[in-house]
């Protein structure tokens, strides 16, 4: 079978595999995407045994979920995602799993999509569940139980991911079962996670557009897709579907965010573009803003002055510091400071040229 060598041959991109951690095969998104010739954005294995020592063995970064039997190993331009051949038990819809050692045959049928549902062994032995490959051949999203939403809701968002990234159809009774689903039994963190890796899609709009209903939020999408242009590449793309309004401050507490994430969603909720559009209006409103909170501002009324802002104005910096102004003759206090901010403000609206000299004469009152 072609596409099995070529499952095997793409195994050699990565460290070698401690073929004594037990019964190994590779799974999931990497199957599926050398299976159809695409390039993988990691490597998935299943092991009949400790998913942690065996993410070890790579000798890369590694961090452990002791509670799921699964471990993530990174080196020098790859990532490892390790789990244990496992079976699942939902306590209750939308609940984590309860899980306990299996084969990796068991372990095929409790995964999500049948086309994420094949295993190629170390050895060349393929393990897939009823319609994996036709499916594949077909381009088609196929749940594998009719319970499948209702057990892990959060397969919604998935099944909008995967039908949006690889422009699969999504099966007739897969989209019965959807479209009857909700994601009211799913807590706020496990969404927040899910959001999060909708943004990191190459078009994380068009995957919204499929899910926006089900949502417990209130999408503005034109607003995201502005926002989505002008935030700067260190921004962070998921804390802008935060950025509406205040109203959402309630579902933002459950997200469980980190103290900077936090603070970054609070200031997308309430951004807004100042009056004072001059450079050093911008300045005094923006300096100490989120990058991505100037996006949610700039899209919600003033494109230009984000932009402005984004690209150009927050890089400028004064030639001069406060040691300057003390060699100069000023004695130490929050007198240098203010002199330092009234120079920059000035830079910035052109009242004062670039250069140490101009820069000093300003500040120390030599018009």
């Amino acid at each position: 079978m072609f596409a099995r060598e070529r499952v095997l041959a793409a195994l050699a991109a990565y460290p070698p595999v401690d073929r004594s951690a037990g019964r190994v095969a590779a799974v999931g998104g990497f199957v599926r995407d050398v299976w159809l010739a695409r390039d993988p954005l990691e490597l998935d294995l299943v092991v009949e045994g400790d998913a942690a020592a065996l993410a070890r063995s790579f000798g890369g970064q590694v961090t452990v979920h002791d509670a799921f039997g699964t471990a993530t190993v990174a080196g020098d331009g790859w990532r490892i995602d390790v789990a244990m051949a496992r079976r699942e038990r939902y306590p209750h819809p939308g609940a984590l799993p309860e899980v306990e050692p299996a084969s990796i045959e068991e372990d095929m049928v409790r995964r999500d999509f049948t086309v994420n549902s094949i295993s190629v062994s170390l050895d060349g032995d393929v393990v897939a569940v009823e319609h994996a490959f036709d499916d594949l051949a077909a381009g088609r999203l196929r749940v594998l139980h009719e319970r499948s939403f209702v057990d892990d809701p959060t397969r919604l968002l998935r099944l909008a991911r995967y039908g949006e990234r690889l422009g699969f159809m999504v099966e007739e009774e897969t989209a019965r079962l959807a479209g009857a689903a909700t994601l009211s039994s799913v807590s706020g963190a496990r969404i927040g996670g899910e959001l999060r890796l909708i943004f990191a899609e190459p078009d994380p709009l068009a995957v919204l557009a499929r899910v926006q209903d089900k949502l417990p939020v209130t999408l503005e999408l034109p607003l995201l897709e502005t926002a989505l242009e002008l935030l700067p590449p260190e921004g962070d793309r998921a804390m802008l579907i935060l950025g509406r309004s205040a109203s959402d401050a309630a579902w933002l507490d459950t997200l469980e965010l980190t103290a900077r994430e936090r603070e970054v969603a609070l200031a997308c909720m309430v951004a807004a573009a100042p009056s004072d559009t001059r450079p050093s209006g911008l300045w005094r409103a923006w300096r100490h803003t989120p990058v991505e909170a100037v996006a949610v501002a700039g899209a919600r009324g003033d494109v230009a002055s984000a932009r402005r802002w984004l690209e150009e104005l927050r890089h400028v910096r004064l030639q001069i510091g406060g040691d300057d102004l003390i060699a100069a003759g000023l004695a130490e206090g929050p007198e240098i400071g203010r002199r330092l901010e009234r120079t920059l403000a000035a830079r910035l609206d052109g009242e004062v040229a670039a250069g140490r000299d101009a820069e000093l004469a300003y500040a120390m009152g030599e018009r």
